[in-house]
């Protein structure tokens, strides 16, 4: 992947401190990666602010995706590190699962999920469109992609209306699929409205991976999943527009 500039959420630990991780090892790493999490202090993201400390295009921003306040003053700190320039790739990581059924589940419940899930990612990228869309005036003269300019928000095969048939007995954690699923709208919405801009929009599904939320027993390590959505997002085109797509780069069905 070409130098570019991009923001991932949800960077203290798993899927988005492995994405930083694996970026700036690259043999042409972007020239600023804006890891964003809820708390940068450093006695509660040690390990981030140590991959920051070594990388100089490493910068931490605090960022709480359900706090629309939170989610400007990112914005405000990110544009002071862009000074001018555009913001190429947005990656909509952080996440919440918990526990829920059609019995367990309440208000509650429902409005704590779409706030992270959902909302968050909606707040986030409005804030930062004039961010992504001078990118990709900066870079007319690519199609559509994540080197040019993109938003990807990251779902999950659960997510998918189609399959759900599959899992849902053994598996149904009712809010967090609910909420996916109205991502991959989002995600749709998003593709149809900024394709004008020339901002590229996708959903990606990272795979069952062996995260906080995945769980000990998933059949991927972070390591293996984060190898897959660096070669998939480097391959993105017009033609994964508005779409759900797989680690491995399947077209997921929603």
């Amino acid at each position: 992947m070409a130098p570019l500039r991009l923001l991932i959420t949800g960077c203290n630990r798993g899927i988005g401190y492995e994405l930083v991780r694996q970026l700036v090892e690259q043999q042409n790493p972007p020239k600023q990666i804006f890891a964003t999490c809820r708390d940068p202090s450093p006695p509660r993201n040690k390990k981030l602010n140590d991959l920051a400390a070594k990388h100089p295009n490493v910068v931490v921003i605090k960022l709480e995706t359900r706090d629309a306040n939170s989610i400007s003053e990112a914005a405000k700190e990110v544009e002071k590190h862009l000074n001018g320039a555009g913001l190429n790739l947005l990656i909509n990581n952080a996440g919440i699962m918990p526990e829920s059924t059609l019995d367990s589940a309440d208000s509650d419940d429902f409005m704590n999920v779409y706030s992270t899930n959902v909302i968050g990612p909606f707040l986030l990228a409005k804030e930062l469109l004039p961010f992504l869309k001078k990118a990709a005036e900066e870079n007319q003269e690519k199609p559509l992609s994540c080197s040019r300019s993109a938003i990807i928000n990251v779902s999950t095969l659960l997510g998918s209306i189609e399959k759900a048939p599959e899992s849902f007995s053994f598996f149904p954690m009712l809010s967090y699929r609910c909420s996916k699923a109205a991502l991959n709208m989002l995600t749709q919405c998003q593709s149809q409205g900024f394709k004008e801009d020339g901002i590229l929009c996708t959903a990606l599904h990272p795979g069952w991976v062996q995260t906080d939320l995945g769980g000990i027993h998933a059949p991927l390590t972070v390591e293996q999943s984060v190898q897959g959505i660096l070669k998939v997002l480097h391959s993105l085109s017009e033609k994964h527009s508005g779409i759900v797509i797989s680690w491995e780069g399947n077209i997921i069905p929603w």
